[in-house]
């Protein structure tokens, strides 16, 4: 069976899935492509099954190189970019490795109006509840501050973009969500959030609100110089779902790296692993068959290992500078180090 077709089960039986591999995304190389123009470039990708070599593939897949600078993009979900360019949010599949090179898909939304007391410039993440393809695909903004924005790309060529392509703000009152990264929840069919420090949830959709806190039932224990260390850290919340219907919150602590007296990195330092069960978050080293995918700014997502060739247990990360595997039982970590243009996954996709 070749890479590119997987077994997947399923409760009522087994079925074939032609799926592909999930590759962390490089960035983009011009200096191999024969023309001058250095607003393109070939598509540089990693596949995960392979990240503990230091192989990359140069595919030929051209892409604009102006996503791959820091402010290039605004988010990813489901193998589409998303970028705020002059205040209208677009849609991009360019960075996926098996989207058409020569009809890249690109949908521009209505300009997002600005809720009186928030902006609209600076973001957090963005989600979606599934591909921009389906009719009822809906995307979530999360911009810094008060204001979620959610939208119907409606993709369909065939149908005009309405009034149903108009952006909903919804208005978040609690502060803790004011720095929260969104994702969708496929269980509660909302757009979900983790408050700050990881104690409570919201969740939205068009028309409702819900909110969940969490009791803390279970702590790993650590050294005091690992105690130390983590109070020295910066520390960010991310919530993800498994295949096998479990929830998981994962803390991600990162410090400083000093290459000079000016020149200091964000790097990974841990992570913490809780599983969410109703109200109770109970820490946990073994998520057993699993493995999870965190990006510095893409939504986050877990697959089970055997499927893809990966290694369970483990946490797939790729900040600003870094990027890794980690395994949860032991906290070790196997990766390198350097700037991330477009600090992505690409999850698998139906081919």
């Amino acid at each position: 069976m070749s890479d590119f077709t997987l077994q997947r089960r399923y409760l009522s039986g087994a079925r074939f899935l032609s799926e592909t591999p999930i590759y962390r995304i490089v960035g983009a190389d011009h200096c191999r492509y024969s023309s001058r123009d250095e607003s393109v470039g070939r598509l540089v990708v990693r596949n995960v099954k392979a990240s503990d070599s230091e192989d990359d593939e140069v595919l030929e897949k051209m892409v604009p190189t102006d996503l791959m600078t820091p402010t290039g993009t605004i988010g990813a979900s489901q193998g589409w970019v998303a970028t705020l360019k002059d205040n209208v949010v677009w849609l991009q599949d360019d960075l996926n490795p098996f989207a058409s090179d020569s009809s890249p898909k690109r949908i521009s939304l209505p300009r997002p109006k600005t809720s009186p007391d928030c902006q609209t410039q600076m973001v957090t993440n963005v989600a979606l509840s599934s591909s921009p393809e389906d009719e009822d695909c809906i995307l979530a903004v999360k911009f810094v501050g008060p204001q979620l924005s959610l939208c119907r790309p409606l993709l369909s060529l065939c149908r005009p973009a309405e009034k149903n392509n108009q952006w909903v703000n919804i208005r978040i009152e609690d502060p803790g969500f004011f720095s929260s990264r969104v994702m969708y929840s496929n269980k509660e069919k909302m757009f979900s959030m983790l408050g700050r420090g990881g104690t409570h949830t919201g969740s939205w959709d068009l028309e409702n609100h819900r909110s969940r806190s969490f009791v803390y039932r279970k702590y790993k224990e650590y050294l005091p110089s690992e105690m130390e260390d983590m109070s020295r850290c910066s520390r960010s919340e991310h919530l993800v779902e498994a295949p096998t219907g479990q929830t998981f919150m994962v803390k991600w602590y990162t410090d400083i790296f000093w290459n000079g007296p000016d020149d200091g990195v964000r790097r990974w330092k841990r992570f913490m692993v809780f599983e969410v069960a109703g109200g109770d978050a109970i820490a946990t080293d073994d998520i057993e068959e699993l493995c999870i995918f965190l990006s510095i700014k893409g939504e986050p997502f877990c697959v089970e290992a055997s499927l893809y060739g990966l290694t369970p247990n483990c946490i797939y990360y790729v900040g600003d500078f870094d990027y890794g595997k980690v395994n949860i039982g032991n906290n070790e970590r196997v990766g390198g180090y350097g700037f991330s243009p477009a600090p992505y996954f690409i999850p698998p996709q139906s081919s």
